[in-house]
């Protein structure tokens, strides 16, 4: 495959930036715009009313809202969709009107992996003229233990809403069926019978997957992450989907990077709610791509993002951790390489105890053209913006 020649190349192209002292890394300024928040099981940054400003939305247990860029007011649109918590959420502007759609995932009871009753709920929200209001949900069939869902963007120009449960059907430990990553075809009458086609069913305990991007005229590819490791999967021209292995250690959270030049990389919190954050490369003549692990001083690892926030043309990663076992604190870090090779690293604390992170997001949310982030505490209960200033 042409992208992994291209990938093959050394990381090359990012300014050495050893030398940076204090005052030229960024500095964060925290602005909580939500400190009721249950869980925060989920969060994305999409335009949600047309004004062309990036809003934040967050799947907490009990409902699902939107908060308005820039006042941050809360809009709640569902609430209580099932006995057990939401757990994810899907956000993008699918039909091009400016505006995000938003499917959701509740039900959550990852114990249960056989009873679709008990377990496990997708549902697109219908949205009324005012979005501020109350959404219709719409129920469509689902796996038990539904964990995450994206929408991806298809050959064809259409969106797919693609869903990652936790286990396969009846797994125990892990094994057993393989999970069944689910594309969901959207009708133009939503309410109406949503065709699905099987992606991946060889996983066992699959924990996050993300959008895919190495070529930005090619359809959406997938990172899919769990128990077996890392793959790649690239839609084919028949309609189906090839798969890569990237790595076979165990991984949680997964994301794409971008070099200088272009060129991608992988990050990659391992194992499950792990304590290494790594980084993967494309290794010529090697099946599974080089790995560097960066730290290993994670407690319960749990949200992953990328973005130049050192402004050098190279993408860095944020990560964010929810326990408090090994150092005795949560918080939010920023790790950035300090050679060309991207073989040393060092960090930057973000967030100090203040944010037990379940989920965390990246975008310029002020049209200042630099990064923001977005992170949701879990056991601190709160929504903060850390503004990149």
């Amino acid at each position: 495959m042409k992208i992994f020649a291209t990938l093959s190349a050394a990381l090359v192209g990012l300014a050495a930036i050893a030398g940076s002292q204090a005052a030229d890394l960024p500095k964060f300024r925290h602005v909580t715009i939500d400190a009721k928040v249950k869980i925060g099981y989920g969060t994305a940054i999409a335009d949600m009313n047309g004004d062309k400003k990036p809003d934040i939305i967050l799947c907490d247990a009990r409902n699902i809202a939107w908060y308005e860029n820039p006042s941050w007011k809360k809009h709640i649109i569902v609430e209580n969709l099932t006995q057990r918590d939401h757990v994810c959420i899907a956000v993008r502007d699918i039909d091009g009107d400016g505006r995000a759609e938003i499917a959701a995932g509740a039900q959550w009871n990852p114990g249960e992996t056989s009873d679709t009753a008990k377990s496990g709920a997708v549902f697109y929200l219908i949205p009324p003229a005012d979005r501020t209001k109350q959404w219709t949900p719409v129920p469509l069939e689902h796996e038990p233990t539904t964990h995450r869902m994206r929408w991806f963007a298809t050959a064809a120009g259409k969106y797919d809403l693609v869903v990652l449960p936790l286990h396969g059907r009846g797994n125990k430990g892990g094994k057993g069926d393989g999970v069944r990553t689910l594309a969901y075809h959207k009708p133009s009458d939503a309410k109406a019978k949503w065709n699905t086609t099987v992606i991946d069913d060889r996983m066992h305990m699959s924990h996050n997957f993300e959008v895919a991007q190495w070529d930005k005229d090619a359809a959406n590819e997938m990172l899919l992450a769990g128990v077996e490791g890392v793959f790649l999967l690239n839609p084919t021209k028949r309609g189906g989907w090839a798969r890569h292995q990237i790595s076979n250690n165990p991984t949680g959270e997964v994301r794409q990077g971008a070099g200088a030049k272009g060129e991608k990389f992988i990050a990659a919190i391992e194992p499950m709610h792990g304590n290494q954050l790594s980084v993967y490369t494309a290794a010529k003549g090697n099946k599974l791509w080089s790995r560097n692990v960066i730290t290993d001083s994670l407690d319960q690892g749990h949200a992953l993002a990328t973005g130049d926030f050192l402004d050098t043309g190279s993408d860095q990663i944020v990560v964010g951790w929810r326990g408090t076992r090994r150092t005795g604190k949560v918080g939010v870090k920023l790790f950035y390489p300090t050679n060309e090779q991207r073989t040393e690293w060092k960090s930057l604390l973000i967030d100090d105890n203040q944010m037990a992170t379940e989920d965390i997001r990246v975008a310029d949310l002020n049209g200042d053209g630099k990064p923001d982030i977005v992170a949701a505490g879990r056991a601190t209960h709160n929504l903060k913006i850390y503004f990149n200033e």
